[in-house]
């Protein structure tokens, strides 16, 4: 039988209805508004204007590495170093500013340490054959320890002649009052749904994930396509450093430490199967979402902040179940 390109990822219901109904993403966003109603009733201040402010904002910086993180799910991959990257990207932003250079050449050198980081990951999984976990569990150590020797181990918050601009940058709030971050965020995934839903990239990465050697088979450029998703995952986590950093208005080698965590559980609980071949940019944003008014919920509820990893591992845990009866059902 041949074999085409069409069938690791052409596996949709027909019916927009049936479509939905079956889509994890879907269930998540219900789950998500129909917490954030609770809340509103359970308390006085989740619906406050300055609450909904902070919750917008703090859930940015996830979603955006979500939205790389996705994308290396898709393609059956996994990255673990996010949260270091990120470290790096921001200190090298603050080290560099910190030395009299200009924003945009503090910038430059940020998004073309990420670019390096994931180029590396990218053709030692790719071009090596070394298990992503692996690869990116040890850069996970040694970009956070770059980081360390770069600022040597210190706190950065002078960001020389363009100080106001970063802080502008990803503290401020430009158009309509809505906070910069989430318009990056928005433009972000727009971009991340563009790619993944109507170009060939797009159809390539899903390919991949879904059945590699298929894939190879079909002619697709699966080793080039693998590097490039690295590269998009640790970009998207160099973008989230600057960002952060601006908003913060200070760099320490702790910043993103454990992230990488939240940024898979968002990624998974928003649809993304950890097989690969699953996964949306709007999922990214509602598993980033439901994380952070869960965060958001506990201290609002008076529940000890403890609690905060058993109810994100355990909607980790449902949406893995989930995927488990969807697929169950569909072998039937």
């Amino acid at each position: 039988m041949a074999i085409t390109l069409d069938q690791p990822i052409e596996h949709k219901p027909k019916s927009f209805l049936a479509r939905q109904m079956a889509s994890q993403t879907f269930w998540v966003l219900v789950a998500l508004l129909l917490a954030c109603l609770f809340l509103s009733f359970a308390t006085d201040s989740f619906a406050s204007t300055k609450n909904l402010y902070n919750i917008s904002r703090n859930v940015t910086f996830t979603a955006i590495i979500a939205l790389g993180m996705t994308m290396v799910i898709i393609s059956g991959g996994i990255d673990l170093s996010v949260g270091s990257v990120l470290c790096l990207c921001s200190m090298v932003l603050a080290v560099t500013m910190n030395a009299g250079y200009s924003i945009e050449v503090g910038i430059a050198a940020a998004i073309g340490t990420a670019l390096l980081v994931g180029a590396f990951n990218g053709i030692l999984v790719a071009y090596l054959n070394f298990p992503p976990f692996v690869v990116t569990l040890g850069m996970l150590s040694v970009a956070r320890s770059l980081a360390m020797v770069a600022s040597n181990n210190t706190v950065v918050f002078q960001f020389g002649p363009d100080h106001d601009k970063l802080l502008s940058l990803g503290g401020g709030a430009w158009l309509f009052g809505i906070a910069n971050p989430v318009i990056y965020m928005v433009v972000l995934a727009l971009i991340t749904g563009f790619v993944l839903r109507w170009t060939k990239f797009g159809r390539h990465v899903f390919a991949i994930g879904g059945n590699e050697h298929a894939a190879t088979l079909t002619g697709v450029p699966v080793k080039p396509i693998k590097v490039a998703v690295y590269m998009i995952s640790a970009l998207s986590a160099g973008i989230a450093g600057i960002i952060q950093t601006g908003w913060l208005g200070a760099v320490t080698t702790n910043i993103g430490a454990g992230m990488e965590l939240q940024v898979i559980a968002a990624a998974v609980i928003g649809g993304a199967n950890l097989a690969g071949g699953i996964g949306t940019a709007f999922g990214a944003l509602v598993g980033a979402a439901l994380i952070e008014v869960i965060r958001n919920s506990l201290g609002l509820l008076g529940i000890n902040a403890f609690w905060q990893g058993t109810f994100i591992g355990g909607a980790i845990l449902l949406a893995v179940l989930f995927d488990r009866l969807r697929n169950f059902r569909q072998s039937d």
